[in-house]
């Protein structure tokens, strides 16, 4: 497997979770409100973890690909808007070309707004930045979720394996 098949597949089948997530969400009696909800004060809203979780994949890609493709500045307002924006970014997902990618050993540099600057390897910078940054984001999306009762379990998180189950002897 390649880097950009296994990224491409990790934030496809990552961002399908989000949206059945966020699916069971949407359907709940407290609707809007729960796109404001945290998991402490000192953290980000369900709708900034959202922003953020496809920041990952958007600046992957144009990272890995030399790609401009823009990025969502603000948050959304409602739990559709979201789902609306993971199908976007599943969509640029699914037209992204594995052989755009750059090689596992080219230079990527990046600075962050609060002034740190990093310089890894491509694959590296999948490994040790792009998916651990996308996961963090997603994971906290999901215990915001769970915090304010939804009922996700870990058969939402990984749903994408029942098509590798078998059947018991």
């Amino acid at each position: 497997m390649n880097l950009a098949n296994f990224t491409l597949t990790s934030f496809e089948q990552m961002l399908g979770t989000f949206d059945h997530m966020l699916a069971k969400a949407e359907s709940d009696p407290r609707g809007v409100a729960l796109i404001s909800e945290k998991l402490s004060d000192d953290m980000y809203p369900l709708a900034t973890q959202v922003r953020f979780t496809t920041h990952q994949v958007v600046n992957t890609l144009n990272r890995l690909t030399g790609s401009t493709l823009p990025t969502q500045d603000s948050d959304h307002a409602t739990i559709t808007a979201a789902r609306a924006h993971l199908a976007e970014t599943r969509d640029l997902i699914k037209n992204a070309r594995p052989e755009a990618f750059v090689a596992d050993d080219t230079p990527v540099s990046f600075d962050l707004p609060n002034g740190m600057a990093f310089e890894m390897t491509a694959a590296e910078y999948v490994r040790d930045w792009s998916l651990p940054q996308f996961y963090f984001h997603l994971m906290a999306a999901y215990s915001i979720l769970r915090k304010a009762g939804i009922p996700l379990g870990k058969a939402d998180y990984v749903g994408y394996m029942a098509r590798h189950a078998k059947r018991p002897a």
